[in-house]
């Protein structure tokens, strides 16, 4: 990818992007992803947090894969993902993936 390529393109590439881990976009201030994060750690889940207050830049990319300005965003490895989920939808979620 390069800044020539059309919006479109990086969108797309974002979207279907599958990633090995499961992924968090969240912020500290923010009392949903704390609660999610909370649920993965409780678990054991193995992810990557993007901390957006962090790095804010990588905030379009949570919003292009949910297509929302909302977080948490959360990315599984199959590509599906959740945005502010209920502790019981990720549970649910996480349980279908067998995570």
């Amino acid at each position: 990818m390069n800044s020539s390529e059309p919006l479109s393109v990086l969108v797309a590439d974002i979207a279907h992007r599958r990633p090995d881990r499961l992924t968090m976009y969240g912020a500290q201030w923010c009392r949903d992803c704390r609660r999610s994060k909370a649920v993965l750690d409780i678990r054991r889940v193995d992810f990557d947090y993007v901390d957006l207050e962090c790095e804010p830049g990588r905030a379009c990319e949570a919003e292009d894969i949910s297509g929302r300005k909302s977080i948490p965003v959360i990315v599984f490895p199959d590509g599906s993902h959740l945005v502010e989920p209920t502790n019981a939808e990720l549970a649910a979620h996480l349980d279908h993936r067998g995570l």
